[in-house]
């Protein structure tokens, strides 16, 4: 039997969101399912904590390096297929990690499969929501989608744990890997990109020369990849070692180390977003300028360090879940207006090519988190590790304040996008 799919139908867009929600649910599902597990990988393999972390780093670095390229191609190609190809393969790697018989081709399904996998993900599936629908339903739409990452994170986290803890690691990767690749038949019948009434008339996109020849032309712009850069290094050190962590700290299960360590700063991650995003709003009417959207940034970030450096002071849990939850939520008023910042000083015709360059810097630099706190995990124990991304996230908040006295007004004013 013959399944059609008629995009030309008012509800197919949604199904479109629906398809990229799940497809995404399953890339933060497999991508946080080797931080809950790492403990016992790293038990099998023998390794040090810096050499599991030089691991989570890895794939960051290769993540970072085909974002740029995959933001190219899917301006050019199908952004439907480009979804299809990541899905199959990072959910393939994650299949095939849990084979490795060896630290080597552990590294080469997790980090270089994963990889490449995510990183043609993470620039194409905005594009494909945007092509289906317009301003009326657009913001709902993406706002829709979002949401799959923090379920995602928290629902896969907890089901890692618990499959790891009676079955084996092995088996989180054949469950989530397999799930995955089952799913990508399925949108290979049903994910389709938006067919157009007439040629649409090509127009020439500027150059990765020229896109960065323009960021680092903009001081502001500067300024927010060093937060950004800052921002990354301290999530992903705490997203890779927080449940192991907690684990060995308090002696948990990795069901339950896997839910303390990411339940309770995803669920008020979300509710800091939604509440920094109005704040921001109503400041850019009641104020005419989105230029105090930089403190609002700035408090999020000084609110949130002292929470990082108690997780790796306190050694009690009530206090940890207290101080990952403050975590999450102070954290949310500084994503919120990340790229809102960005595109204020920034051309339109570079948004793509300047979100590729703070996704390459930003991970590039940020993933050295994992492998940087994975040997003070070997010299010092992990908890001086928090301490540092406490260290380095108010960094972040001295480059925003940087920004907002010295140079947005400036830069602002010579853009016709700015807000």
């Amino acid at each position: 039997m013959k399944i059609s799919t008629d995009t030309s139908k008012p509800f197919y867009k949604w199904e479109v969101v629906i398809l990229l929600w799940i497809a995404f649910f399953l890339n933060q599902g497999d991508r946080q399912a080797f931080n809950i597990v790492l403990p016992q990988v790293q038990t099998l393999f023998g390794a040090s904590d810096s050499t599991m972390g030089l691991i989570a780093a890895l794939f960051n670095v290769f993540y970072a390096v085909v974002v740029p390229f995959a933001g190219f191609y899917a301006d050019r190609l199908s952004r439907s297929k480009m979804i299809i190809l990541s899905t199959l393969i990072f959910s393939s790697a994650t299949l095939f990690t849990g084979f490795a018989g060896g630290i080597v081709s552990f590294i080469i399904f997790r980090c270089v499969g994963m990889g490449v996998g995510q990183g043609i993900f993470g620039p194409t599936y905005m594009g494909l929501i945007a092509q289906y629908h317009d301003s009326t339903t657009r913001g709902r739409a993406m706002s829709f989608h979002q949401t799959s990452s923090y379920i995602g994170v928290v629902v896969c986290s907890v089901l890692a744990g618990y499959i790891a803890d009676h079955l084996g690691w092995q088996y989180a990767c054949y469950i989530f890997g397999g799930l995955g690749v089952l799913f990508t038949g399925w949108m290979a019948i049903r994910l389709k990109d938006k067919k157009t009434a007439a040629p649409v008339q090509k127009i020439e996109q500027p150059s990765f020369k020229d896109g960065l020849s323009a960021f680092f032309r903009v001081p502001t712009a500067i300024c927010m990849l060093v937060a950004f850069t800052c921002g990354i290094f301290t999530i992903t050190g705490y997203l890779t070692w927080m449940p192991k962590y907690i684990k060995e700290t308090f002696d948990l299960s990795s069901a339950s180390a896997g839910f303390h360590s990411m339940f309770w700063t995803n669920i008020t991650a979300f509710a800091g977003v939604m509440i920094g995003g109005t704040i921001a709003d109503r400041i850019v009417i009641k104020r005419k300028s989105g230029a105090n959207r930089l403190w609002l940034q700035v408090s999020g970030i000084l609110l949130a360090a002292p929470c990082v450096a108690l997780m790796g002071i306190s050694q009690n849990l009530i206090t940890v879940c207290i101080a990952l939850a403050g975590f999450g939520l102070f954290r949310g008023l500084f994503e919120c207006a990340t790229y809102p910042v960005l595109y204020a000083v920034i051309s339109s015709k570079y948004y793509s090519l300047s979100s590729a360059i703070m996704i390459l810097f930003g991970f590039s630099i940020g993933a050295l988190a994992p492998w940087i706190l994975g040997i003070i995990g070997d010299s010092m124990g992990l908890s001086k590790g928090f301490i540092i991304l406490a260290a380095v996230w108010t960094v972040a908040s001295v480059a925003l304040i940087l920004a907002r006295i010295k140079f947005y007004n400036r830069d602002s004013n010579t853009n016709d996008n700015a807000i």
